[in-house]
């Protein structure tokens, strides 16, 4: 096996594609290293946590959907905005999501790291206050952006409402009063676009590295998040 498809099962986990079937498999060392260098699709930059499939058939956009939340046990159905903004502009636009919550909040940290099969570890920290929280996340913004196999869910319990920036590095508000949420994501110039398609919706790969996992150990350590 080549060094960068050794690189590839290791480091990049696949999603979107039934077993067997990337399209990364048969690709030669070159193809595969042309294709994992290309971060810019038009106006939209990904940041380093993923990469779509090698013929890519979803081209990212800046851009956010309407969805629903339909809770399995209640069948409850929560408004969700889906959201996906081009990597300069993606963690302001994330910390803007965020002042809406309130001035004290819960934190949950997602892990898939050392999984392979999609699934992830949640870690959660009560009451933080947002300032203290938001310093904190200036500190890790590397990890947030460019590590797939990290996120972060921020919520209000008391209102309630939830923003998530998941391993994806897409965005996502749960609750239903999102007014506020729509206007800061007009205010960074993050339009409606209901037949936006994201890069989970088709074949893509997650990346990450020790040093990541390491710096999600720290960024734990310093949430106060026992690991």
């Amino acid at each position: 096996m080549s060094f960068l498809k050794n690189f590839l099962k290791t480091n990049y986990r696949d999603g979107g594609a039934p077993r067997g079937t990337s399209s990364f498999r048969n690709l030669s060392e070159e193809e595969l290293e042309a294709h994992m260098s290309v971060a810019r699709y038009g106006d939209f930059t990904l940041t380093d946590a993923v990469r779509p499939s090698y013929h890519p058939n979803i081209v990212p956009r800046t851009g956010y959907r309407n969805e629903w939340y339909v809770d399995q046990d209640s069948g409850a159905r929560i408004p969700v905005l889906m959201t996906s903004v081009t990597r300069e502009r993606l963690f302001d636009t994330f910390l803007s999501l965020l002042d809406p919550l309130g001035d004290t909040v819960d934190v949950v940290l997602e892990t898939s790291h050392d999984k392979s099969n999609g699934q992830h570890t949640d870690m959660y920290r009560e009451q933080i206050d947002m300032p203290i929280l938001q310093s904190i996340l200036y500190d890790y913004e590397d990890l947030l952006l460019d590590d797939g196999c990290c996120g972060i869910a921020v919520l209000n319990p008391r209102k309630p409402m939830e923003v998530q920036l998941d391993e994806h590095k897409l965005m996502f508000v749960y609750g239903h009063d999102n007014a506020d949420y729509e206007l800061a994501l007009s205010d960074n110039k993050v339009a409606r676009i209901e037949n936006l398609k994201f890069i989970t919706e088709a074949e893509h790969v997650h990346s990450s590295s020790d040093e990541f996992q390491e710096r999600f150990e720290q960024l734990c350590y310093h949430l106060g998040i026992e690991n």
